[in-house]
């Protein structure tokens, strides 16, 4: 006869003693303290989003909820830690059971649990971005896609369509008229290989990131005994940042969460910014409507920010309609000085101006490290780069690499250093190696051809490369897109005479390498928009070979230490896009570029996009709430374009969405002339 033994729940910890009333201001309290259900809490820029957050954690365990039943998905695996740090710290609670991370880490860990219902077992691969691109390539070659004539595009910008394709619900022929219309003729082949490539992760066993969504809402919904599972286990749900979640995230919450169970989403409207990569605002807004009995809490006290920088932003949000109401109050004691509203008279004073200023606050006290330069594209702070070299102030750079490090720079500088210098096997092969069916055998091969030309050692020009080049052999893949080559080479010296810089760019990139770039890159345009920037800068330049020689020595010194050996390592000038300065913070921020067809974006007042404005005015928005005591707003007057002549510019309409007196104007006085020997 079996032993009867009987299992006694363990005896509950204490309490944590932790006084929430006065941890929390009244706004996170509520939401801190709330009942269980559905509630969405909108958290202004600098409120304490995560302190929220983490209090919440902390007051469900101390309520008796079991640590397993708690589900927290973020965007990082760092925040995601850094909540779970501070909850340990806040509670005496075991919460080794409490699942958080990211929506893709949850996702494979349920995946790893569940692989047999959707085909797979539990031992697959997952695909990182190399993994991802190879397995594709191997599907495109499979296919055998006829590619002479036109460029197919390559396994990045493939991997970005159909990441967009799983990561909105759209459709191929959507996605590709949105964004990638110069694929239109493609799109049967693009399709095909969708399809293929999917077929071939199932033989091989293996999901991409994409997947660790896809499939863990594929297996709720095809298997509802597995989502009662997780219905059941985590009762009580919290989102981060819940105003970037896609579709697939989106839906991943909804089945999760079903009907019965706690759901706190935390997020800003006023702060959806990447609907370019999928985030969809729409979750966030409508929320009260598809949660009927959800609490809507708003938290605007701000900790970051003195009053006038507050004042100024809530203005300029109020510009758009589709938001929730708040408005943003300071916690800090007025500071006196409004943020600066300065008008330069072209991009040079402008960046003059910020490195100045620059040298100025720190003799008066504030860090480098305490001040950023913020920009809407990266292209925009060519100048701010060379304006800081020059003056020995060292930067580091979050939006990318240094410009002249930045690949396709470098491309098309190729062209011209192998014109300048016919023996710069480098240059040549760095050229030739970006036509379809050029590998390194192949480029080896044609530079042995040009070798035995003589072309190669003689101290004059070609009269005309096509004459010597298209006899060469090449293969059969390249045939079109190597005399589109030798004709560009000819333009570069037009009757044995070096073009100006800023000619032989606009001729690389209109003649070869912007299809090039469109095939290659999926931020294409932002590359395009670097190379036209690149070509402003050789404006300034009638002699090649001192143009090429600027290139070196800024490159040059990319790699090395810039400023006063004696700095400390971290004493540095951050340059940023504002998306990637997102969730930081400096004591002094300079936002540059504020004027219409910069920010906002050019080609989104082309298409009159009012749904696209309104997120470029949070983009706005975004960059006046990372400066917690000075804010300086400026714009050139004047864009000395290479090709197209000089372009007044129109100061940013963002500018006009709030009253003047928010501002202080600075009136600059400029030097009469610039001197000749400046990099500029």
């Amino acid at each position: 006869m079996a032993r009867q033994y009987t299992l006694h729940r363990a005896q509950s910890v204490a309490a944590s003693g932790i006084d929430y009333v006065a941890s929390l201001n009244p706004e996170q309290y509520a939401a801190v303290s709330s009942p269980t259900g559905k509630a969405l809490v909108i958290a202004g820029a600098g409120s304490g989003k995560t302190r929220t957050l983490t209090y919440r954690v902390a007051w469900l365990l101390d309520h008796g909820i079991d640590a397993k039943q708690v589900l927290l998905l973020t965007f990082t695996n760092k925040a995601a830690r850094e909540m779970i740090e501070r909850v340990r710290d806040l509670v005496p609670h075991d919460t080794s059971d409490l699942w958080a991370g990211t929506f893709h880490s949850i996702g494979s860990r349920i995946l790893r649990r569940h692989a047999a219902n959707l085909g797979f077992n539990r031992s697959f691969s997952i695909l990182d971005r190399d993994d991802q691109k190879s397995l594709l390539n191997s599907v495109v070659a499979k296919c055998d896609i006829e590619i002479q004539q036109r460029r197919f595009p390559k396994a990045d910008v493939l991997a970005s369509i159909f990441s967009l394709i799983e990561n909105t619900g759209a459709s191929l022929e959507e996605v590709i008229a949105a964004r990638y219309d110069h694929f239109f003729d493609w799109t049967e082949k693009i399709e095909l290989v969708r399809t293929e490539y999917i077929a071939k992760k199932l033989a091989t066993n293996s999901m991409d990131f994409d997947d660790l969504l896809v499939m863990t809402v594929r297996l709720f919904e095809e298997n509802p005994d597995v989502l009662e599972l997780y219905q059941m286990k985590f009762k009580h749900i919290l989102v981060d940042e819940y105003q970037d979640t896609n579709a697939v995230q989106g839906r991943m919450i909804d089945l999760l969460v079903g009907s019965d169970n706690s759901l706190m989403a935390v997020g800003d409207d006023a702060q959806s910014i990447y609907s370019w990569r999928g985030a969809d605002m729409d979750h966030i807004l409508s929320f009260p409507k598809r949660y009927a009995s959800a609490r809507v809490f708003t938290i605007e006290t701000n900790y970051r920010s003195v009053p006038e920088i507050l004042e100024l932003s809530n203005a300029a949000i109020r510009a758009n309609s589709g938001r929730f109401d708040k408005n943003l109050r300071s916690s800090r004691e007025a500071a006196g000085a409004r943020p600066a509203l300065v008008a330069l008279e072209d991009p040079r004073s402008q960046a003059a101006f910020v490195a100045q200023r620059m040298l100025e606050l720190r003799e008066e006290g504030v860090p480098l490290e305490q001040i950023a330069v913020l920009y809407r594209a990266h292209f925009q702070s060519l100048e701010i780069q060379m304006e800081l070299t020059v003056r020995g102030i060292p930067f580091a750079i979050t939006s990318g690499l240094r410009f002249f490090e930045q690949a396709h720079i470098k491309d098309i500088a190729a062209f011209m250093r192998f014109v300048v210098n016919r023996r710069d096997e480098v240059s040549f092969m760095r050229m030739v190696t970006l036509l379809p069916g050029c590998g390194p055998i192949a480029v080896q091969k044609l530079w042995n051809e040009w070798i035995k030309s003589g072309w190669a050692t003689r101290d004059d020009l070609p009269p005309k490369w096509s004459e010597i080049l298209l006899k060469f052999k090449v293969p059969k893949k390249s045939v079109k897109h190597w005399e589109q080559l030798c004709y560009v080479l000819d333009e570069l010296t037009p009757g044995g005479e070096f073009a100006r810089p800023s000619e032989m760019i606009f001729s690389i990139l209109e003649g070869l390498y912007d299809d090039y770039l469109q095939a290659s890159f999926d931020n294409f345009e932002n590359r395009r928009s670097d190379i036209e920037q690149l070509s402003q800068y050789g404006g300034s330049f009638d002699d090649i070979l001192d143009f090429l020689a600027q290139l070196s020595l800024m490159s040059s010194v990319d790699g090395e230490p810039t400023g006063d050996k004696n700095e400390r390592d971290d004493e540095k000038v951050t340059l940023s896009s504002i998306h990637q300065a997102k969730g930081l913070e400096w004591k002094v921020v300079f936002l540059i570029w504020l004027v219409d067809g910069q920010f906002p974006n050019g080609r989104i007042l082309e298409a009159e996009d009012i749904p696209m404005l309104e997120e470029e005015r949070r983009l706005f928005y975004v960059a006046l709430t990372r400066a917690k005591d000075d804010l300086y707003l400026t714009y050139p007057l004047m864009n000395p374009k290479s090709y197209s002549g000089d372009v007044i510019c129109r100061p940013s309409r963002f500018l006009d969405d709030f009253p003047a007196d928010l501002v202080e104007e600075w009136q600059i006085d400029a030097p009469d002339s610039w001197n000749d020997d400046d990099p500029f």
